[in-house]
Order: structure tokens, then sequence, then C-alpha cells
């Protein structure tokens, strides 16, 4: 006979710090796997080490995919906050191209911005509306593991006071970044066959603020020696509309020359051989040059293992083609929560064990293919010589370029979309899973 699985208590019979399922890590996840747990029921606790509001390197830019997700989660745009721009515009190799984002059913036809200092506190409302437990400034240094069972049965903790407190529950979700101290804690460790990324990005004061097309410079040189050399990566100018403009650039590991470079010194350089009317110049710097890392294309697996379940950059899930990683955070995290919603109505352990490792089977169905492709162009991009040769004969071949657009983005319709949906459905469908 099969063991039965405790069902989850009443609220009234639970303590504050028991749960039907704990979240760790509050960003764009964390916060949506609670919110669609919450939606649907459980009781979740949400555990972040930081409090809201709070700063978090990124471009700040959104495309239509992740526009999707906050329109799913009741998100309204109408606030002050949100700038909507209408493509991308690619510069490189002397042309000057803008794509306006693919017309489709499946996704909207604009992206946003909104800078990270509150985006995360929008969706972390959210989940608090639905239902959701948040505890701030506590921070998590450990899973709790049954040694009967060997499963995940909670977490170890420091509360606001620096106090150790522990928090239980039969599921826990890591949300907690690309460090993910619960993963490496279970021996989930990060792949060295995957990508990474290095991203760099300040704020400047800037009549540009406003500008709505998210703009990408595929051309990045730095100096090494005596001689320039084209880095595998690109730069990005994203107006927030609050009188400032987000400028980053972001660095891949696919050239020897990735450990050597001065990320920031290179994006100082940039910066300053742009046109001084744009003013992206030290005085009118808003706040330093900040970098963070980027897991991409599955660079930690598995992603669920007893009683464990990863999510966004824990489970290295960034875009490699374009180091888009919110939209795939949002997308796992209502993934993983769909996936918990379902164990935990089942009766038995094995019942609820046997549903729980269909989350990586589904996440490597949906993205394993498409993560796959990207890693050969992580590899093809990080040749120089492929580089000049595509920004030269490549960028001024409009229709070429909408196809790389929305291969870039992922953005097709998943049925009865035109020739290149089909096309880059078809490769990502026959390429080996990441």
């Amino acid at each position: 006979m099969s063991e039965t699985a405790p069902s989850p208590l009443p609220d009234q019979e639970r303590s504050r710090d028991e749960a039907d399922v704990i979240v760790v890590g509050a960003g764009p996840s964390g916060s949506t796997t609670a919110y669609y747990l919450a939606q649907a029921g459980l009781d979740v606790l949400l555990l972040e080490k930081t409090s809201f509001p709070r700063e978090k390197v990124c471009g700040d830019g959104l495309t239509p995919r992740a526009v999707k997700q906050l329109t799913a989660m009741g998100i309204s745009f109408e606030d002050e906050g949100w700038i909507r721009n209408h493509g991308l515009r690619i510069i490189g190799g002397g042309v000057r191209l803008e794509l306006p984002w693919p017309d489709l059913a499946e996704y909207p036809s604009f992206g946003l911005v909104r800078t990270r200092y509150d985006f995360d506190q929008i969706l972390v409302d959210q989940a608090i509306r639905a239902g959701a437990r948040l505890l701030e400034r506590t921070s998590v240094s450990e899973p709790i593991i049954d040694p009967r069972s060997n499963r995940v049965v909670g977490v170890r903790a420091k509360d606001p006071d620096g106090e150790p407190v522990s928090y239980r529950a039969p599921l826990v979700v890591a949300a907690d970044g690309n460090s993910s101290r619960l993963s490496v804690a279970m021996g989930i460790r990060k792949r060295d066959d995957r990508p990474m990324g290095v991203a760099v990005r300040t704020y400047f004061t800037s009549p540009r603020h406003d500008d709505d097309y998210l703009e990408s410079w595929l051309e990045l040189w730095d100096r090494s020696g005596d001689r320039n050399v084209l880095l595998p990566g690109y730069g990005w100018v994203f107006g927030v509309g609050d009188g400032t403009s987000n400028v980053g650039l972001g660095i891949l590991n696919s050239t020897s020359s990735f450990r050597d470079v001065d990320y920031r010194k290179l994006l100082r350089r940039w910066t300053e051989s742009m046109p001084p009317e744009w003013g992206y110049t030290e005085e009118n710097q808003r706040g330093p040059i900040r970098g963070a890392a980027l897991p991409m294309g599955f660079n930690r697996t598995p992603h669920y293992s007893r009683g464990l379940m990863l999510v966004g950059d824990a489970g290295g899930m960034i875009n490699p083609f374009n180091g888009e990683g919110i939209a795939y955070a949002m997308e796992a995290g209502q993934i993983a929560a769909d996936v918990v919603t379902q164990a935990l109505a089942r009766t038995t352990q094995q019942e609820r064990e046997r549903v729980l490792l269909r989350y990586p089977q589904i996440l490597s169905d949906t993205y394993g293919g498409y993560y796959t492709m990207g890693r050969y162009f992580v590899k093809m991009i990080g040749n120089p010589e492929f580089m000049k040769y595509a920004t030269k004969y490549g960028l001024p071949q409009r229709t070429l370029m909408k196809f790389t657009l929305k291969m870039l983005a992922n953005l097709t319709e998943p049925r009865r979309g035109d020739a290149m949906d089909r096309v880059i459905n078809g490769l990502a469908k026959m390429a080996p899973t990441a």
C-alpha cells in the first residue's frame, strides 16, 4: 500500500511558520509562482532577504512576451512609471534599422520599460492580494532535509533581527537567483556547458528618456593590446520615461577575452563615444555602474529534486539569444505553480512525486530545443569574423532582420503562423532539448 501524504492543514490549525509551499526569493519568478499558488487556494509563504522597494541590476526592458505575463496577472499599465515601446532599433555595421514588434495573436504588439526599483514590488503586491504571505528581510541559509525521506521539508533562515528561525512546508521553490544557496546545498550546481553572461548598466539624465523603441547596439569594441577586439554581446539604450535612460551592455562567455574585460570601463568608453547631446556623460550619470551575472540556457539542472523546484535565474532560465530573463522567469513560475497545485491535490506521496517530476519535462518540452538553438547562436557570435560578416551583410536585409527579431525575442504564433513562424518553430522542435 502506498504511503498516504498529509493533507494541507486548515489555516486555523497551522502555525505562522508552516505553509503548503515556501517560495524563497520575491523577484519576478518567486512572486509569480506565489501569485498563482495563492490564486489556487494554497497557503504560500514568500521569503525575501531584502525589503521593498529595492534596486536590481537589469535593462528594465520588457518584450511583448513579458507584457503577456503581466497582463495575465491583472497588472494595469495605465499608472505612471510604465513607458510603452513599439519595437527594437538595431544599430551596427553603419546601419540603423527600426523593427516593430511582430503583429501576433499570441502576444501584444507593444513592449514596456519600468525600473526594477519598483517593478518587483508591483508583482509582490499582486501575490499578496492573491493571499501569499510575505516576510521581508528574511535571509534563507539552507534547506531542512528529513533524514528519513531525504526530502526537503522546509528552510532555515534568519529573521530581521538576525535570529535563527525555521519554516516548514512539503515543497520549497528556489527563486533565489543566480547564486541559489538552496540549489548548491542540494548538490544542484551550474553546468559548464551552458552559456553565461555579464551585464552592467547605469542611468543617465537624457533627452532620449521617452524613446519609444528599445535600442540595441550589436558592435561592442574593446582594446586588447595594440588592436581592437569585437566582443560577443550587445549594448542597449532604453528610455525609462522619468527623465533618464538605462544604458548598459551584456557580454557572453563564448570568447577567450570574456574574463579579461573590464566591463565598467568598457561601458564608460562606449558612452563617451556617443553624441554629447544625448547626455550620456559622467556629470549626467545617476547612480553607480552596477553589474550582474546572466545564467542562460538551463545552466542549472535538474529543475526539480526531492521537494525542491527551481525557477528563474536559480534554474538558469535566461534566453541565450537576447539575455531576456523576466518573461521566462514569470512563465516558469506559472508552470511551477500549476504543477505544484496538481501535485498537492493527489492523495499519496507517490502520486505527488510523479506529478512533480513532470516539471522539468514540461520546461524541456517548452524551451529545450529553442535554448539549444540559442547555445549554438552564442558560439557563432563568439567568432569575431562571423559578427563582422553578420553586421555588414545581414543588417541591411530587412526581411532577414524581421526573421531574426522573431527568433531572438521568441515571438511566434505557436500554430498557424506565417512562414517565418513555421520555420522558427520547426527548428526549435528539431533541435535537441537543452
